[in-house]
């Protein structure tokens, strides 16, 4: 595997996070807000001014609450609104996660994906509320629009989450990659990479200014992530 192949994802929720995002090597940014709450839908001029401001693919959180089971009919128009004007953007994809019943919601994940028929998706941290995961992966991959899973490995101590990750990529491969996320740190990070046959992988705190979720975005950390990942 080269280093063209590696991507370090990076959480953005400003135009400056990006900027230093992008020269510290990131390939890819997901643009949220509210990141105390696990990121929410951004404004779509945020999202546009991010996109101006850099030249790396931008995945856009498209998440109206909290809740992972979403069956209110209007928070359901909400999303698909939002997912038909974030197309409009031309951004790389959405991310987004809907589950009932510790189980892929397939039809609102498909119907929401229908108002974007262009973009791929990234079904986010829902997943690690899944029961069956084996069974998961396989309904994600009828579902032509979702091509990356993030996911920590689901809950235990820390060799169990490896062999997870590392199960999950070998299950979701070749039509979805496995994005590791979720909290890890450099360490961590360089330990994935040594024992999985991941190759993207998804920071935040880790990539900010004393691991704040409120600290800004420095080049230098990510750089270092990058380094890790190599």
């Amino acid at each position: 595997m080269t280093s063209g192949d590696l991507v370090l994802e990076v959480i953005v929720c400003s135009v400056a996070d990006a900027i230093e995002a992008e020269q510290g090597g990131a390939k890819r940014l997901e643009i949220i807000r509210d990141f105390a709450r696990g990121g929410m839908t951004p404004d779509r001029e945020f999202v546009r001014e991010v996109m101006n401001a850099v030249s790396v693919p931008v995945r856009v959180m498209l998440r109206e609450s909290e809740d992972y089971r979403v069956t209110n009919e209007h928070e359901i128009e909400q999303l698909c609104a939002c997912a038909r004007e974030l197309a409009a953007l031309e951004v790389d994809g959405l991310v987004l996660g809907f589950i009932r019943d510790e189980q892929i919601d397939v039809e609102l994940t498909k119907r929401v994906l229908s108002c974007a028929p262009g973009l791929k998706a990234t079904f986010h941290h829902a997943f690690e509320e899944i029961g069956d995961v084996p069974e998961a992966i396989e309904k994600l991959k009828t579902l032509g629009q979702i091509d990356r899973i993030l996911t920590a490995g689901g809950r235990g101590d820390w060799p169990r989450k490896i062999e997870r990750l590392g199960s999950y990529q070998r299950t979701a491969h070749p039509e979805i990659k496995i994005l590791a996320g979720g909290g890890f740190d450099i360490q961590q990070l360089r330990e994935i990479r040594a024992n999985t046959g991941i190759s993207e992988f998804h920071v935040g705190r880790a990539a900010r200014f004393q691991s704040q979720i409120d600290g800004p975005v420095h080049s230098e950390l990510v750089r270092e992530l990058v380094k890790a990942i190599e």
